[in-house]
């Protein structure tokens, strides 16, 4: 069955992010659509015909093309063939990854993200997700956007609206990746932390800060009740177009013991330029007892399939799924998520 042009749109740009792209290439797609998404299906049908859509803001001499062919009935060939290498992006964890319910940790457009949380919600449920944690960046990450707690507040209700309109079908649930600053604190008010559903917390600052000083600055975020995911906890980057980036010294034994004793998971980072924790990271928190959260890290609406990445080094870890707090049904995840409060 051939896709409609809008339709037809968003899943060429889901597949040139899940394949790593050039941005501005991808969001010439999804301008496209975002034009033609309001017009009337006879009005898009005619400008294809007569060879106007190139006239209408947005939309350039190949997305022109594709809205045509799917007016049409006719599969572009763009799409042909990103969909003929449209397979996994790793294997060996296809049984945990088809477990996966959800995932804890994605941005949108309201900080560094690249597009709108609808989007985000919309793919998370078209990928098969029951829930998304939207968590855009906090307050002290300028460069990202973050957002301030009256932002954040304002994001809570466009989240409310979203969820009123999918009716229960999916649910986009309330969240924050929080900076751990200098000294361990989270990087938000408690008051909005305590409004949250679910917090991922990370390092993004002073990667280098001494062993032991770093040691306690993540024990120390860690033991906030409100943190419930340790995120990218060595900070590395392995590949990438940002580059190469050693990981953070510290004391990972101690920060595990306390992720294991405080019911906090460890975030294994879907990423490939992340990689994030290293396998013997993995394996030590294993070791130690520690729930575990598979996350994509998404930024981008096609990044939300990067989870195979995580679900294969999970299962090469030998983690038991319902370790994994994101094979978890979404009460589950809430109660665990709200336990320490």
């Amino acid at each position: 069955m051939t896709l409609g042009p809008v339709a037809t749109l968003r899943r060429i740009a889901f597949l040139m992010e899940r394949q790593r792209e050039e941005t501005r290439r991808i969001e010439a797609f999804r301008r496209a659509a975002r034009t033609i998404l309001p017009l009337p299906e006879e009005d898009v049908r005619a400008r294809a015909e007569a060879g106007t859509l190139t006239e209408l803001p947005g939309i350039g001499k190949s997305t022109a093309a594709v809205i045509t062919d799917a007016c049409r009935g006719i599969v572009p060939e763009r799409l042909v063939a990103l969909e003929e290498t449209a397979g996994p992006l790793a294997t060996g964890g296809e049984e945990l990854r088809a477990r996966l319910r959800g995932d804890l940790h994605s941005h949108s457009d309201w900080s560094d993200g690249g597009s709108p949380l609808e989007e985000m919600a919309m793919t998370a449920m078209e990928l098969g997700h029951d829930y998304l944690v939207l968590t855009d960046h906090s307050p002290r990450l300028t460069i990202a956007h973050g957002l301030s707690a009256a932002r954040l507040a304002r994001q809570l209700d466009v989240v409310d609206a979203v969820n009123a309109h999918l009716d229960g079908a999916f649910t986009l649930l309330k969240g924050i990746e929080v900076d751990i600053l200098d000294d361990g604190s989270l990087d938000q008010t408690d008051e909005m932390l305590g409004r949250l559903e679910v917090r991922v917390a990370s390092v993004h600052s002073k990667l280098k800060m001494d062993h032991d000083a770093m040691t306690r600055r993540m024990v120390a975020a860690v033991r906030n009740p409100h943190t419930n995911v340790l995120g990218h906890c060595t900070g590395r980057l392995v590949t990438g177009n940002r580059g190469t980036r050693g990981q953070s010294q510290f004391d990972a034994r101690a920060v595990f013991t306390a992720c294991a004793e405080e019911g906090v998971a460890v975030e294994i980072n879907s990423r490939p330029e992340r990689r994030d924790p290293p396998t013997r990271l993995i394996e030590l928190a294993r070791d130690l007892g520690c729930l575990f959260s598979i996350d994509s890290d998404a930024h981008a609406p096609g990044q939300l399939d990067m989870l195979d990445h995580g679900a294969a080094r999970a299962t090469e870890a030998g983690i038991d799924p319902d370790r994994i707090v994101t094979t978890w049904e979404r009460p589950r995840l809430l109660e665990w998520a709200a336990a320490r409060l």
